[in-house]
């Protein structure tokens, strides 16, 4: 339906991005689609197993949430975090170097960013996703800025392959503890959006 919608509007669907939950069946929702030649970004994604699963179903992007587990383990640790030790980076950092070692097509975007120093350690990355306030603050940073994720990188620092069914799926992302919170967190709101957008929408519906 909402492909239709654009496509009334002039907006071919290669140019749109369905944007779904990266649960096991959202994912496989995406793949659905994706044969169909809709595009899909799977977000709430901060498992391993989660990015894997996305690849092997042929999404076209996911959006990996830097921010979100760099304030889960600063919460836990009860401390700022050292860039270089930043779990966030280091999820993308894994995640890019698996893609590109195996030759997934899907394209990696680090999303929720917190500070500039998680964007340039992932420089390189297919795309990044970055709030007006990072970009000013990065334009304002001296030096050159260079790629520090490459294909040539990953093909030395990428994992062997794996294959993930749904049993093997389930198990490896509730070995992540971070991952199930966070999903299950963002899950509850974005049902909490849609219902607030429910109401929204039948509200501007009523004639005054």
């Amino acid at each position: 339906d909402l492909i239709a919608l654009y496509a009334a509007a002039g907006v071919p669907k290669e140019r749109v991005l369905i944007k779904i939950g990266s649960t096991w069946e959202g994912i496989r929702a995406a793949e659905v689609l994706e044969r169909e030649g809709i595009h899909c970004n799977l977000t709430l994604l901060f498992s391993f197993a989660q990015a894997v699963a996305c690849a092997e179903a042929g999404v076209t992007l996911i959006s990996p949430f830097v921010g979100r587990i760099y304030d889960y383990f600063r919460k836990a640790k009860g401390a700022e975090i050292p860039v270089d030790a930043d779990p966030g980076v280091e999820s993308v950092r894994r995640i890019y170097a698996y893609f590109k070692k195996h030759g997934y097509a899907t394209q990696v975007m680090g999303a929720s960013f917190r500070r500039v120093e998680q964007i340039t350690q992932l420089a390189g990355s297919d795309l990044l996703t970055i709030s007006p306030d990072l970009l000013e603050a990065l334009a304002a940073t001296p030096g050159d800025l260079t790629p520090a994720l490459t294909p040539e990188i990953a093909a030395r620092d990428g994992e062997p392959r794996i294959h993930l069914d749904e049993k093997a799926y389930r198990w490896l992302h509730n070995q992540d503890a971070m991952a199930v919170e966070k999903l299950s967190d963002g899950i509850r709101r974005f049902d909490q959006d849609a219902r607030a957008l429910e109401a929204w929408a039948a509200t501007a519906a009523t004639p005054a």
